[in-house]
């Protein structure tokens, strides 16, 4: 067998191909951002339409609600979306569907059923909107893989259309984390050996554009976390971060079996969808009654912990609640992601571990709660390398790429030999 057989030329060997390639991968950028930002404001308006709250914090809608409305928004959200979602079956039973997800038009043929996917990204607005412990993220992700497949099937050759559906997706993942290499990399090791390494390039190219397209919007650069404390790392923090990692291992896992167990409890109660999503966001209503920081995805929960990291009793309990609410939004199969309620699941497990250790300062218990984050993301993922920078670039902490990077490997190998599937492999519909 010749050398030019076993190794083919690169795809963008052409110059001019190259050139084509990169434009195109540029302006998938800026839609895919454009995508991102309109389900945010898309959301910010339905907050204020119906929780007269414009600080684009749930946590913050829910504390200035009454009990009854904190029990029944919700639930009331997750009834409206149950209702689209069934309506929608109903209505279509009988025509052919092609995937409504963007991990399932990467692993087909790389088409999209347009229609499907608008309406459960609808469904997903409204359950995030109402409060639902499920991540905004999922479906923002979806929209910017939608539109550059969109864009793909009109102006490209079928042979393209999986590139740019992953650029989309790359590009929505970057403008939602502010993280452009780790939504490349999300895209190479989850779906590693359906891209060829050259491929890469403008999947990295949309992620960046859409960063900067984001930034514009946003009028500046910004990190999505703030963390205030200096973390300086010594020798022996490295060791505190590894053994992190093995505990994210196991938790992984753990992570995983009960939402499995969650989720196939409200399929044994046998409601229909509506009702069953109504349920999930009732069980998130009535925590709520406890601590309102159960609602959303989690996001302020986690820039609170990192500005100021509160005593073992308060961090253990909120994380007992948004645990409860999480499994209880992702179990009854509400439309959304768990990839930032994973991140809160994380830091808090990471912070309790540092609490536990005994009177080490603020700045250590938020080293172990950030190695928190990426490691229990790696474990669930079975993505290292990603969910390492994902922490740095949201961050800014990249002093923490060696020891993260070691402890995400080790947290992924553990949780493989106990898990073989990752959270992606789990009913992937939901948990997208």
């Amino acid at each position: 067998m010749s050398y030019a057989t076993m190794y083919p030329r690169p795809i963008f060997a052409n110059p001019r191909t190259l050139f084509r390639h990169l434009l195109i991968a540029s302006f998938i950028g800026v839609v895919a951002a454009m995508a991102v930002a309109g389900f945010r404001h898309a959301m910010l308006l339905l907050e204020w339409l119906f929780l007269s709250n414009n600080s684009g914090s749930l946590v913050n809608a829910a504390t200035e609600l009454s009990g009854w409305r904190r029990v029944l928004t919700p639930a009331s959200g997750g009834l409206a979306a149950g209702a689209l979602l069934w309506g929608w079956q109903k209505l279509n039973r009988q025509r052919p569907h092609a995937p409504c997800d963007y991990m399932e038009a990467l692993q087909t043929d790389g088409q999209f059923d347009y229609a499907t996917s608008l309406v459960k990204s609808l469904a997903s607005l409204l359950v995030v909107a109402s409060g639902s412990a499920i991540g905004r993220e999922g479906a923002m992700i979806l929209l910017a893989s939608l539109a550059a497949s969109f864009l793909a099937k009109r102006f490209t050759p079928a042979e393209e259309w999986k590139l740019w559906i992953a650029c989309g997706a790359s590009a929505g993942m970057a403008s939602a984390y502010h993280a452009p290499l780790a939504g490349s990399l999300f895209i190479a090791e989850i779906l590693f050996g359906t891209f060829l390494l050259t491929s890469l390039g403008p999947v990295i190219i949309s992620a960046v554009v859409a960063l900067l397209t984001t930034y514009l919007f946003n009028g500046g650069s910004a990190l999505l976390y703030h963390v205030p404390a200096t973390l300086e790392i010594h020798t022996s923090d490295y060791l505190l971060v590894v053994c992190c990692g093995l505990l994210m291992g196991i938790s992984g896992p753990l992570l995983l079996a009960l939402m499995r167990i969650s989720h196939n409890g409200f399929l044994r109660l046998k409601l229909s969808p509506p009702c069953q999503l109504a349920l999930g966001g009732l069980c998130v209503g009535l925590l709520s009654l406890m601590t309102p920081t159960v609602w959303g995805n989690g996001y302020s929960v986690v820039q609170a912990f990192l500005l100021s990291p509160p005593l073992l009793t308060v961090i253990a309990g909120i994380f007992i609640c948004k645990l409860l609410a999480v499994l209880a939004s992702s179990g009854s199969g509400a439309p959304g992601g768990v990839f930032t309620p994973t991140l809160f699941i994380g830091l808090a497990i990471g912070m309790i571990f540092g609490r536990v250790l005994g009177q080490g300062p603020d700045a250590q218990v938020i080293l172990l709660g950030l190695s928190g984050m990426a490691t229990l993301l790696a474990a669930t993922t079975h993505a290292p390398i990603m969910s390492t920078l994902m922490i740095c670039e949201m961050t800014g902490e990249y002093q923490l790429l060696p020891g993260l990077l070691l402890a995400c490997v080790l947290a992924t190998v553990i949780s493989r030999s106990l898990h073989p599937d990752s959270i992606y492999r789990q009913h992937p519909v939901e948990h997208r």
